[in-house]
């Protein structure tokens, strides 16, 4: 029955147990049945299609960002603890001056989570013109794009596998990768939440950002006149002078 099951992932108890009575077996429906139940077999939920958001025209090499909260970029990367259970960490930078605005780890980070972890930064911040990401199911939640359009952020959503257009993510992360979760070893939740907060406060405002003329991004940020899109006079940015600024409404 398990064979049949596996090779048939679509078939229910009822096909499997006229399978099994093709094959000589001497086997009711009824049976076969609580044979079924106590084997834990079902049959898969068939998933819906989902079509993917995204466009080259989102890369950050396009449509870049010009000056201090003008566009965040968010991704997640995994880990793990000493016992194998799943830490996922959510990412949230400033493009233009390298912050890491948000760095939250935990079990699991739903798009629930992400809402409220951007409501918090607005309300710090304020709100930053488009925030760039992949097409994971977290960022193209209906939940999220319906609450980013409400606050007037544009979602730029970077074409279906193409990383390296949303690259501010893909090169924090790599340094994330080698210089914090290669080094680390996470006995907890806790302990990793406890290191994970050390390690962003040293990033913004210790580690020199070779980007960044070997400024900590927080001094950079500092220096940076905020972007005035209430007048719609975004500072320019002379080290991405050549790509295309993001359209002023």
């Amino acid at each position: 029955m398990r064979a049949l099951a596996a090779q048939r992932p679509r078939f229910g108890y009822r096909r499997i147990a006229a399978l099994l009575r093709a094959e000589a077996w001497s086997a009711s429906t009824t049976r076969v049945l609580r044979l079924w139940r106590r084997e834990g077999l079902k049959v898969p939920q068939k998933r819906r299609k989902r079509r993917q958001l995204g466009h080259s025209r989102n890369a950050c090499h396009v449509q870049s960002a010009t000056g201090k909260d003008h566009v965040w970029t968010w991704d997640f990367i995994f880990d793990r603890t000493t016992s194998g259970s799943q830490l996922k960490w959510l990412s949230i930078v400033d493009e233009h001056t390298r912050e890491c605005l948000a760095l939250k780890v935990d079990r699991s980070i739903t798009s629930e989570d992400v809402i409220d972890t951007l409501a918090e930064l607005f309300a710090m911040r304020g709100v930053p013109r488009a925030i760039r990401s992949d097409n994971g199911p977290e960022f193209v939640a209906h939940a999220i794009r319906r609450w980013l359009d409400q606050v007037g952020t544009q979602a730029l959503y970077i074409a279906p596998g193409s990383p390296w257009e949303n690259g501010y993510a893909e090169s924090f992360h790599s340094r994330l990768r080698d210089e914090f979760l290669a080094l680390e070893i996470f006995d907890s939740r806790q302990e990793a939440k406890h290191l994970t907060a050390a390690w962003r406060e040293d990033y913004n405002h210790h580690r020199p950002h070779s980007s960044l003329g070997y400024q900590p991004p927080a001094k950079f940020a500092a220096g940076c006149a905020a972007a005035d899109f209430a007048t719609h006079r975004p500072q320019p940015h002379t080290r991405r002078a050549e790509a295309t600024p993001l359209p002023v409404p």
